[in-house]
């Protein structure tokens, strides 16, 4: 029996993997992630677009009012992101019965977080306001606001529940209901946005209320599947809850400071759209294009960062240090390969992409050019992401935060505000200020993980 570096024992675990078993591994479960990941941003995109057809000024709308749910949601992704790798080192260390109480016990904070988020959402117009938007996009985007109120619950509650089932190493059925869920919202929007079928013509609001009931549905399936798939014995999904009340903790200690660390990233992304807002109705209708596009693409980050973390999170739960440190520098270097492709992609297709959302000229004018920039942007998107994926499975929480902290508000968001409004360089400005805070991230994110590699393995 070999041990690790501080001399406790290591289950057998067969021969160590080589490098191409490790690629494989950890794209067969970054795929599905990925998908359904991507299933979840294609309906901000549709929304996006067939919001863009009913008009600049609604696209504005849309814009300035999916921010705040946006930032709400990543940072409860964040909270929630001890389930998977809690759920993770529980199936690692052959322990399987934890893993369905801990699902459960993540779905209870994912609801009173939901209801909290929900209720905040509902001074939407007065939220606006207060960061200076003109009384007209602060109106018009409250209606936004509202209209995703209701379905925040429920959303979180999905995350809660696929994070479970990805930790568990079954990414599929999240993958098929985000997926197959966009045409129901399709549908919807279509009804709400246009007012066809005899319903009110609601513009930007309607596409948010179309995700809102969207969303209830993407839930009621999602948990259905998990009461009722073959392995829900054995997984612990309905086994009492009594005497593990204490699996709480760990779950809000990893998931706090990721919570904060994802919100600084999704709140730095914010503010540049408040910036971008200040700028006019143009440049945020420019600004949500290219933000929606690098969301849409950060999915395939997204995918590897979580399979990145599983596979991390699975190695500490069987002690195996080399084990550990190949997974998280195998999604880091398969992410950089990915982003590059991209990259090279978003060069040459920038006006076609800008045309799926919008033919205003003014708004054409700004947003094409923008490409450019968000071809670099990617790249530090992408590597910072899976390497705070690598660090969220080793559940190392802390540096990272006070690593998202300078790079976004320390550099990010100071570098935006002087060059993007101060120094008038516009979307221009914003983009190339967050490409700084990102590339920062990446950098220190390397470092750290470098650092973690070389310690001792520590289940939780």
């Amino acid at each position: 029996m070999t041990t690790n570096t501080s001399g406790a024992p290591l289950p057998a675990t067969g021969l160590p993997l080589n490098l191409g078993q490790h690629i494989r591994r950890t794209l067969s479960l970054a795929v599905p992630v990925m998908l359904a990941r991507v299933g979840l941003v294609v309906m901000v995109t549709v929304d996006t677009v067939m919001t863009g057809r009913a008009g600049a000024e609604e696209l504005a709308f849309y814009g300035i009012g999916l921010s705040a749910p946006l930032v709400m949601q990543t940072i409860g992704i964040g909270l929630l992101v001890g389930t998977v790798i809690l759920s993770a080192q529980a199936d690692g260390a052959g322990e399987p019965q934890r893993c369905g109480r801990i699902w459960r016990l993540a779905l209870i904070v994912a609801a009173g977080l939901g209801i909290a988020y929900g209720a905040a959402l509902l001074w939407g117009e007065a939220i606006l306001r207060l960061t200076g938007q003109e009384p007209e996009i602060a109106a018009g985007g409250g209606r936004v606001l509202q209209a995703f109120a209701p379905g925040m619950p429920a959303i979180l509650m999905f995350i809660a529940t696929s994070s479970f089932l990805e930790g568990i190493s079954r990414p599929r059925p999240g993958m098929i209901v985000s997926l197959g869920a966009n045409l129901v919202n399709a549908g919807l929007n279509w009804i709400l946005i246009f007012g066809h079928l005899g319903a009110p013509a609601m513009g930007a609001a309607g596409a948010a209320l179309a995700t809102s009931i969207t969303r209830w549905l993407m839930v009621v399936a999602i948990v259905g599947y998990v009461l009722t798939m073959p392995e829900a014995a054995r997984f612990g999904v309905r086994a009492p809850l009594a005497g593990h009340w204490r699996s709480i903790r760990p779950l809000l200690l990893l998931g706090v400071p990721l919570a904060a660390a994802i919100g600084l990233e999704t709140s730095a992304f914010a503010a540049a759209t408040t910036f971008a807002g200040w700028l006019g109705a143009a440049p945020l209708a420019g600004f949500q294009i290219v933000f929606n596009t690098v969301a849409l693409i950060y999915m395939l980050a997204i995918g590897l960062s979580t399979a990145t973390a599983v596979r991390v999170a699975n190695a500490i739960g069987r002690r195996d240090q080399k084990g550990l440190a190949r997974a998280g520098w195998v999604g880091t270097g398969l992410v950089v390969l990915v982003m590059l492709g991209v990259a090279a992609i978003l060069e040459l297709a920038a006006a076609p992409i800008v045309t799926l959302y919008t033919e205003d000229p003014a708004v054409t004018a700004i947003a094409v050019p923008a490409f450019g920039i968000v071809a670099w942007l990617i790249v530090s998107d992408g590597t910072q992401g899976v390497l705070m994926g690598a660090m969220r499975g080793a559940a190392d929480v802390v540096v990272p935060t006070l690593i998202y902290a300078f790079a976004f508000w320390g550099l990010a968001v100071p570098l935006a505000y002087a060059f993007g409004v101060v120094a008038g360089h516009g979307l221009p400005g914003l983009l190339w200020s967050l490409c700084a805070g990102l590339t920062a991230a990446a950098i220190l994110l390397a470092w750290r993980f470098r650092v973690i590699t070389r310690r001792p393995v520590r289940p939780l």
